[in-house]
């Protein structure tokens, strides 16, 4: 089968040299041809110029020009990121072999020989024009490809925080007395995630997964999650047991938000001297993203109202927050949240209790949640380590 002839589309021819007859010669030639359009320069320096407001689909220069010549115009146009990859033909004798090797090492594609010939400065050109639409066809499929893979990226995304909103809304069904504190929680851990120097991705990361840090608490039986009043040894026990729950509903995801939640439903009661909960774990052997949220925890908890107790004033949630430096918090991490302290009492501010509303879980620019969010039950209770979330 004959494989179709290529489509010649017009184009836009740079021509330089310092030699008028060649120069007015090439123009001749070329103009028209196939309805291209020719720029005209006699000095490399004029060609810079010209090329700082156009880019050519073509380039057909001299080699032997006064001040600029032909190898340094080349070089210079290597190095611009609008003509790196334009064609370029040099015109040089037929026995320049040494300065025809130097060409192609600075990136010539072809070349032009003294006497000019009509017949080849039309084919080599025509080859050349071919050249720069095959690389213009490329760069459009790949920008193409490159739309289609962010649109399969960001459903997919969509997909994963559909997921933390519904697994959120199931939590809610248990208890509905914490009103914004999942949205409190995840900017908090996201504030701090940047002051520690996280990524943006990393921060992203954490805003998204910190809602379903309480997931585990669908598996507590009603009796010990809506307990009014303060938990007994053995329930308590059981409540602790919401880490590990939760960790085995995320758990074994491929998706790299529910990974990043499943390690912190299990890791944000652990303590940075090693009696936190469900593991012991101390220091740094507590992923990172735990003992960020193990923060924002207990910070919002500690300023919401509860029916088994009134919120603390922000001062004393703050230095409870800073005198846990080292003992129940990583201290890196206090450091980040003084750092964003400010930032973070805007948060308090704007996303204050409204008082229960049912189930309202519903995407918002910020978060993907409401303002009339529901989050499971924290209770604080004096414990032999001081205060404990349960």
């Amino acid at each position: 089968m004959v494989e179709p002839e290529p489509i010649l589309r017009a184009a836009s021819i740079l021509v330089v040299d310092d030699d008028l007859f060649a120069l007015n010669l090439l123009d001749e030639l070329i103009t028209g041809f196939s309805g291209s359009h020719v720029a005209a320069c006699d000095s490399a320096e004029e060609a810079i110029a010209w090329c700082r407001d156009h880019t050519p689909d073509v380039v057909v220069t001299d080699y032997q020009m006064p001040g600029i010549d032909g190898l340094q115009f080349l070089t210079h146009l290597r190095s611009q990121e609008t003509t790196r990859e334009v064609p370029v033909m040099m015109v040089t004798a037929l026995d320049d072999r040494e300065i025809r090797r130097r060409a192609l090492d600075l990136g010539a594609n072809d070349f032009l020989s003294k006497p000019l010939d009509a017949a080849e400065v039309k084919a080599r050109l025509r080859n050349m024009i071919l050249v720069r639409q095959a690389q213009q066809l490329l760069a459009n499929q790949t920008r193409e490809l490159g739309c289609q893979v962010r649109l399969a990226t960001s459903r997919l995304a969509g997909r994963e925080q559909e997921i933390v909103l519904r697994l959120c809304r199931a939590a809610e069904f248990r208890d509905w007395e914490s009103g914004e504190h999942l949205v409190r929680a995840a900017h908090y851990a996201r504030i701090i995630a940047r002051e520690l120097g996280l990524t943006a991705g990393d921060q992203e990361l954490i805003f998204l997964a910190t809602p379903m840090h309480d997931v585990g608490k669908i598996g507590i039986p009603d009796h010990i999650l809506l307990k009014p009043s303060r938990l007994d040894d053995s329930e308590f026990a059981f409540m602790k047991q919401h880490t590990v729950i939760g960790h085995r509903i995320l758990g074994g995801s491929e998706a790299e938000l529910l990974q990043i939640a499943a390690e912190i439903a299990l890791s944000h009661h652990e303590r940075f001297d090693g009696a936190g909960y469900p593991n012991g774990i101390r220091g740094e052997a507590i992923p990172r993203f735990g003992r960020i949220v193990a923060i924002a925890d207990v910070f919002d908890a500690l300023l919401s109202h509860r029916p088994y107790k009134m919120p603390w004033s922000v001062d004393a949630a703050v230095a409870l927050v800073r005198e846990g430096a080292g003992t129940q918090f990583d201290p890196a991490c206090v450091t980040a949240f003084n750092r964003g302290l400010s930032e973070i009492l805007t948060v308090v501010e704007q996303f204050k209790d409204t008082g229960p509303s049912g189930l309202a879980f519903a995407p918002t620019p910020m978060l993907g949640v409401s303002d009339s969010t529901r989050s499971p039950r924290i209770e604080i209770q004096e414990g032999r380590h001081g205060l404990v979330l349960k």
